[in-house]
């Protein structure tokens, strides 16, 4: 089979579509091999040649050279006609024939195309894929094309990218044509074809679009720390400095604000704290709690959390708008925090000393003490462990087995005492309900019925007697 341009096509193709040309040209060659095997049966022995140099693609057929009676004709070849064709060959040798593509008719042809048009999604498919595949995590700017069932699709220019629903800004809208900047979250390879997953509401896509902004990020004299985000409300980026003469905060601000405010645009109104990250992690989440001041951070290391106290004028500004501000600074440090009130801290430790105090063998002096190794109640006493208690001064085995032994019925007592005190208040409740639900029937039940033209009030019987019988009123007409 000789084509004048397909070295021309080939290339073409190849260009356009992205797919290597050696793709190109085994698509082709299996497009013939299936054309001739539709023509001549699947048993025959094809196969199919491509020369670059020529343009040529050349179909041959192999047949098995026989002594004795050819039984099968497309596939064997007798060492007569074997020896017509190379004088060399011997029994045993395959020989390969050029066929006539021309012979192999329009369902072999149309056989053909789709086996060419389906290797070329394929290859364009596995061309999309390998070069978005390594592309992860960046960001990456399209043209709107069409808005299906919330999901928005993306043109890239050599394919199409998904913004799902989950991953948009709420109350973000586009129209067909406007451009968006998204991050490239995940590259799937489907049968249907490579499906790119862009994302608006990613922490990615603002360290990128500050990478963008800000040189010293970029250069890596400043370092992004971390980001947490709620898409389209608030975020907080925490940025140290390699260079000690750089203000990290101030390099991300920009002049006058113009860094961050390209980043806030970008994100339509997203407001961002930009804040110091440090080594000490509850310095760190002081920071991160800005711009509440913190009074003192009380780190629980094995469950990874922080009990945070603030002046009672800070509390709300601490913990923000539905807790916004407590709950981004907790994804961005990685603890979990507990803010509280200076005042309700107090309480707190009140209740926890005087529970203290009120177990058996304890009293004052052995309560500061506990205050002292971090135990502040008689929960907390009651878990402790007797190689803890040893530690403190005064405090053997024995009489710390004691001690915890007493916290742990004193806890148990205090529990039974604070579920019969509910249970009293629960009945009292129920009493009261049920005193209420009586006299409103009471009342119901001695009711009158009230005339309203004089305003007398008679018995329910006499009220039925002083309306007309149904033989009154017929007489009466």
């Amino acid at each position: 089979m000789f084509i004048a341009d397909i070295k021309r096509v080939v290339e073409q193709v190849s260009r356009d579509k992205g797919i290597d040309v050696e793709i190109l040209i085994r698509a082709l060659e299996e497009a013939l091999r299936s054309a001739a095997r539709k023509k001549f049966g699947s048993k025959v022995d094809i196969e199919a040649q491509y020369s670059p140099d020529t343009g040529e693609i050349e179909v041959f057929q192999f047949k098995e050279v026989v002594d004795d009676e050819v039984t099968e004709p497309d596939l064997q070849i007798s060492l007569v006609e074997g020896r017509k064709l190379d004088p060399d060959c011997e029994v045993g040798d395959s020989l390969g024939t050029k066929m006539d593509t021309s012979t192999f008719g329009r369902i072999a042809a149309q056989s053909a195309k789709q086996v060419i048009i389906q290797k070329m999604k394929d290859a364009e498919r596995d061309a999309v894929y390998s070069s978005y595949v390594d592309r992860k995590g960046e960001v990456i700017n399209g043209i709107v094309q069409r808005v299906d069932r919330g999901n928005i699709i993306v043109n890239l220019g050599s394919t199409e990218a998904i913004l799902p629903t989950r991953e948009q800004i709420p109350r973000e809208n586009y129209r067909r044509g406007d451009r968006i900047r998204a991050l490239i979250l995940d590259v799937l390879y489907d049968t249907r074809g490579p499906q790119i997953v862009l994302s608006r509401t990613h922490p990615d896509l603002l360290i990128n679009l500050f990478k963008t902004e800000v040189p010293e990020i970029s250069e890596g004299i400043v370092e992004v720390k971390g980001a947490a985000r709620e898409p389209g409300s608030r975020a907080k980026f925490a940025v140290s400095s390699h260079d000690s003469d750089i203000d990290p905060v101030g390099a991300c601000v920009g002049m006058k604000g113009s860094r961050v405010q390209n980043v806030v645009q970008e994100l339509r109104g997203e407001k961002i704290d930009i804040i110091t990250w440090h080594v000490d992690a509850a310095k760190y989440v002081c920071n991160a709690l800005a711009p509440a001041e913190i009074s003192r951070v009380i780190i629980d290391e094995e469950n990874k959390s922080m009990e945070v106290i603030v002046p009672d004028e800070f509390l709300s500004v601490a913990i923000g708008k539905r807790g916004q501000n407590v709950r981004l600074a907790s994804k961005l440090t990685g603890w979990h925090l507990d803010v509280n009130s200076e005042s309700k801290y107090n309480e707190i430790m009140e209740r926890g000393y005087e529970s203290l105090v009120n177990v058996p063998g304890v009293g004052g002096t052995l309560a500061d003490a506990f205050f002292e190794k971090g135990i502040y109640s008689a929960d907390e006493l009651a878990e402790s462990a007797v190689e803890e208690l040893t530690e403190i001064r005064g405090i053997g085995p024995e009489k710390a087995a004691v001690l915890i032994e007493s916290a742990r019925q004193y806890v148990v007592e205090a529990e039974q005492r604070a579920e019969a005190e509910r249970q009293a208040e629960a009945e009292a409740a129920l009493a009261a309900a049920q005193s209420a639900e009586s006299e409103s029937e009471s009342e119901a039940e001695a009711g009158a019925v009230t005339d309203d033209a004089d305003g007398v009030t008679m018995p329910p019987d006499e009220t039925g007697d002083a309306m007309p019988s149904d033989a009154e009123s017929l007489g009466d007409g």
